[in-house]
């Protein structure tokens, strides 16, 4: 999707401007916010589902509302790709398409709770979140979780903390990016995409160090 210049933010200039990984809090909005309109998406077809997501191809809008890019052109995504994807098997129905995408969303999250982060000090998300986006990563299709649960998950926890809505979380954050950044047009692409594959190859490794240790 393309976008008027100014009129969206990126996961990643927001990290960027701030310079710390989201709160938990921030992480169930953006959750919640991002599967919604996924699978709103999804009920056009499995053909309208990009199935890679990252932290590049999020845009959120100052009016509250979020859109997704095609990025597979502009950075290097491999570590946010599904197992099935990167093996070239297009997905042939809706289920797999938001398999794929589900993959994608929990990978593009938890870069934004690591980020910066030591490789050797723990993310600073609940035993809850941390496990809604371990089953979002699971490389297996059959272990993974779906986007519905997923929706599901967010919509309960988002009641029952008492969050406020996505939409008010977004116009803060892209608020953020530009009170905080005031020569993000003229950062090096290169050395984005760098930053960005090298930290992605890292929460790949950590997650999947967590999926062999058991939670106490």
């Amino acid at each position: 999707m393309c976008s008027r210049m100014g009129t969206f933010v990126t996961l990643t200039e927001v990290l960027e401007a701030r310079g710390s990984p989201l709160e938990e809090d921030e992480v169930w909005c953006l959750l919640l916010a991002t599967t919604d309109a996924l699978l709103d998406i999804s009920k056009k077809g499995p053909g309208n589902m990009c199935s890679v997501l990252s932290p590049g191809s999020v845009l959120l809008s100052g009016n509250g509302s979020l859109a997704f890019k095609s990025c597979a052109r502009s950075e290097d995504v491999a570590s946010y790709t599904a197992p099935e994807a990167q093996q070239s098997h297009a997905p042939s129905t809706r289920a797999a398409a938001e398999k794929m995408v589900v993959y994608s969303l929990g990978m593009t999250l938890y870069w934004c709770a690591d980020y910066h982060l030591p490789q050797n000090q723990p993310v600073q998300i609940s035993t809850e979140l941390e496990g809604l986006l371990l089953s979002m990563c699971e490389d297996m299709v059959v272990r993974r979780t779906d986007l519905l649960t997923v929706l599901e998950t967010c919509e309960f926890h988002h009641k029952t903390s008492m969050l406020p809505s996505p939409e008010r979380l977004i116009r803060q954050l892209v608020e953020d990016v530009y009170r905080n950044s005031v020569s993000a047009d003229h950062v090096s692409m290169a050395e984005n995409e760098s930053q960005l594959t090298d930290r992605s190859q890292m929460v790949r490794d950590r997650l999947h160090s967590k999926k062999l240790i058991p939670f106490v």
